[in-house]
């Protein structure tokens, strides 16, 4: 019987051809206050929630995706992406930032129409926001990422999502404190640390453009 090799996932690193090994990615769920509100959920601060994608559904920047099967509402989400360097579990939130190898723009590609019939179901989601080539990444800066500064989505030029990093409800390093306590985190992990108001509709054989002030921009387009 031939075992077949399977060669983990990747992230380009700004300034040298190496790549980041991904293992797993997880997300946290409406961490702006605008968004919480846009989403119908009461954006006071309360215990983050979190989800996951597959490790394989990272997309580079330059890639023509096809568009998703049975969604006629797919939609983006620009986020700000850490990867995780030094693994961890109960970390407390002063020594969460030093896990951080870098950070890149990323984009949380949610099957909207299909999230909105698990919800009204009771039954999970994952099939909305963790399908194939749902979480596109920019090139990862390494070193620990700004607190403030721009993050900004636009479709065929047009901006959709503008917000600051600031905006967070949770700080980066308390995403990363309260999920280690979920999970025993590792090298080779990325968090998306959610995003700010604005998500919308994306349509087959449109462009998209995701920026955050200091990092590669993320460009990822849609066949007709």
């Amino acid at each position: 019987m031939h075992i077949p090799e399977v060669t983990p996932p990747t992230v380009a690193i700004t300034g040298t051809t190496d790549r980041f090994p991904v293992r797993r990615i997880f997300c946290v769920g409406q961490n702006y206050a605008d968004h919480a509100r846009e989403m119908g959920s009461d954006p006071d601060r309360q215990q983050p929630f979190f989800f996951s994608k597959p490790a394989d559904a990272v997309v580079a920047s330059g890639t023509t995706l096809p568009f998703p099967t049975q969604t006629e509402d797919l939609h983006h989400e620009v986020e700000l992406v850490v990867a995780i360097g030094v693994g961890g579990k109960d970390v407390a939130v002063a020594e969460a930032a030093a896990m951080i190898f870098g950070a890149g723009v990323g984009i949380d590609l949610t099957r909207r129409d299909l999230q909105a019939l698990a919800k009204k179901a009771g039954r999970p989601w994952d099939m909305a926001k963790g399908f194939d080539q749902s979480a596109p990444v920019g090139a990862l800066t390494p070193g620990r990422p700004a607190t403030h500064g721009a993050i900004a989505l636009a479709v065929d030029g047009e901006t959709r999502q503008s917000g600051d990093l600031s905006m967070m409800i949770w700080s980066v390093a308390e995403v990363i404190a309260t999920l280690s306590t979920l999970v025993e985190l590792a090298p080779g992990d990325l968090i998306f640390t959610g995003t700010p108001a604005g998500v919308g509709p994306i349509r087959r054989g449109q462009r998209v453009r995701a920026t955050i002030d200091g990092l590669e921009p993320l460009e990822i387009a849609f066949e007709g």
